[in-house]
């Protein structure tokens, strides 16, 4: 099964679209809010470093709105954004949490049911598709950090709300940044006009060090050092080909104007973060997808220090090539992006979500976000199992990583997948 493909729209189109967004026109009509009439009110559900930079972006999009209610999982991630916020002279004004702190696991259901508009959901992945469909359900406007699931039943789910939200006139915007960046848009417009012909070949790079570790305290459970951890552990982040890579895998789907891969084999392991400090994920994948015509992706991603580092994309094609972090075509149609306007990814996210509830006209990141995270969940399978992994096999897996239980209790670390012998569910 596929799904539904995201329409594409021409290169003046893509400018055209960031410029109308930031206008915020104002409209009257039921269950939109015009310009500065009303005080938009929004719930943050995730309260660590990601969760407190998108609370302030969106305080930033619009100057009627509020941040209502926090929740969280641990009362000392909480408190320590709602501090800085307090302390921050440009935002402080801006935050009516008073008492709607929420801790535990139905933090979210009490952050979404406190009088919320808008919902900014960045917890640890794993948690997004049950809170994406509660959101949906009560009402709510969605900003969904990356990835919107770690298995194929949450990638299910998540596609499901996001209909709903559509026919509920409710906008979901993904934290798949650079699509909201406008040098990268400019280049992809250009790209799907066939400045380099027919995309042949692709080659993605996401090679880095290591990433934060927090070591563990006597007191922690086994839950709670893999919530403090969540990153080593496959249910909750994805493994860093989902969780981190996926926004190289994500620009692939966009150059192939949301096509999804019929195919993708890879291998992977753990080289050098082998210690049970670091969870169970592999530390380096290399994933090849293919298209139905013929076109490849190489993908590459890896979290070693001492090494090599890049985030690159390079597109290839029948009339020229494109390096898509330098904005620049070489070949039949050459280009390159010598102005670059403001360009602040994070914040644009933010600035077009507001933008779209005050015009009535919600944005709905659904299908193109799916995609991308199924994507990123097939190259993993790929990997962790050894074989060669179809796009239907990917998007009817069976797979459910949800723990038996949500409690601080005991919580057993899965083995190391083995490829040849972990086995594709």
């Amino acid at each position: 099964m596929t799904i539904p493909k995201r329409s594409v729209n021409p290169r003046r189109d893509f400018l055209k679209a960031g410029a109308v967004a930031l206008s915020a026109l104002p409209v009257v009509s039921g269950g939109v809010y015009a310009q500065g009439s009303d005080v938009l009110k929004i719930g943050l559900v995730g309260c660590g470093g990601r969760g407190s930079g998108a609370a302030a972006q969106a305080l930033r999009a619009d100057k009627a709105v509020s941040l209502h209610a926090m929740g969280d999982m641990f009362s000392d991630r909480l408190e320590g954004s709602l501090n800085s916020f307090n302390k921050d002279k440009e935002l402080a004004g801006k935050i009516n949490v008073g008492d709607k702190k929420f801790l535990g696991f139905d933090a979210y259901k009490k952050v979404i049911d406190s009088g919320v508009d808008v919902v900014l959901l960045t917890t640890p992945p794993h948690f997004r598709a049950q809170q994406i469909k509660y959101a949906i359900e009560k009402g709510k406007h969605v900003f969904a950090e990356k990835p919107v699931a770690v298995d194929a039943t949450g990638v299910r789910s998540v596609l499901e709300s996001c209909k709903q939200a559509k026919a509920k006139n409710l906008a979901v915007v993904s934290g798949l940044c650079w699509r909201y960046h406008y040098g990268k848009r400019e280049t992809m417009a250009r790209i799907h006009e066939g400045q380099i012909g027919d995309i042949v070949a692709m080659h993605t790079n996401y090679v880095v060090g290591g990433l934060w570790h927090r070591k563990r305290e006597p007191e922690w459970s086994d839950m709670e050092w893999q919530l403090r951890n969540w990153l080593y552990f496959t249910w909750l982040s994805g493994d860093h080909i989902v969780e981190q890579h996926i926004h190289s895998l994500d620009k692939c789907m966009w150059a192939m104007k949301d096509e999804p891969p019929i195919s993708a084999m890879g291998l992977g392991g753990r080289q050098v973060r082998v210690s049970t400090d670091f969870g169970h994920i592999f530390d380096h994948h290399a994933v090849v997808y293919e298209w139905k015509n013929g076109a490849k992706a190489f993908s590459y991603t890896r979290q070693q220090d001492g090494c090599f580092n890049e985030v690159n994309d390079y597109l290839m094609g029948t009339q020229g090539t494109c390096d898509v972090m330098k904005h620049q075509i070489k070949g039949k149609n050459p280009w390159v992006m010598k102005k670059r306007p403001q360009d602040d990814m994070y914040q644009n996210e933010h600035n077009e979500l507001f933008a779209s509830i005050r015009a009535g006209k919600p944005i709905n990141d659904g299908e193109w976000m799916c995609q991308s995270t199924l994507m990123a969940i097939m190259g993993r399978m790929a990997t962790y199992t050894g074989k060669l992994i179809t796009w239907d096999m990917a998007w009817n897996s069976k797979e459910d990583l949800s723990p038996a239980k949500y409690e601080l209790g005991m919580m057993p670390m899965p083995e190391v997948a083995r490829p040849g012998i972990t086995k594709f569910v």
